[in-house]
């Protein structure tokens, strides 16, 4: 099970790399084929209030990969759940701020992996 839990841990880190790389180097090209505009020239307005947020979800994979590397156990585990509760609260802010979306695809896998690692 540990393995399983590992390995989602770590797709939830690659999913907020990618974030990253999304939210500040794309955000003009992807965010037009996520989002709807709201008024006219809306991504290139919000570039760099969406780079900050990149770099934010660049923070939350970097804890997660830290907490995989983390040789004491207990101490991974504790920073494992740290982040991961970052995540889905993030998460959680989003779907109510922005689209529902977001929760499914940041929190709910970082929820199955924080249940899991609390589980087991």
């Amino acid at each position: 099970m540990q393995v399983i839990i590992q390995i989602l841990i770590g797709l939830v880190a690659v999913a907020h790399l990618y974030f990253l790389y999304f939210e500040m180097f794309q955000w003009e090209k992807i965010g037009k084929k996520i989002f709807r505009a709201p008024v006219e020239n809306y991504f290139s307005m919000t570039r760099p209030m969406m780079a900050n947020q990149g770099i934010y979800n660049g923070f939350l994979a970097a804890g997660l990969i830290w907490s995989l590397f983390i040789q004491n156990e207990y101490w991974s585990e504790q920073v494992s759940i740290f982040f991961l509760s970052c995540v889905v609260i993030a998460a959680i802010v989003g779907a109510m701020t922005v689209s529902k979306r977001i929760f499914y695809f940041q929190g709910l896998p970082a929820l199955l992996a924080l249940i899991l690692l609390v589980l087991f």
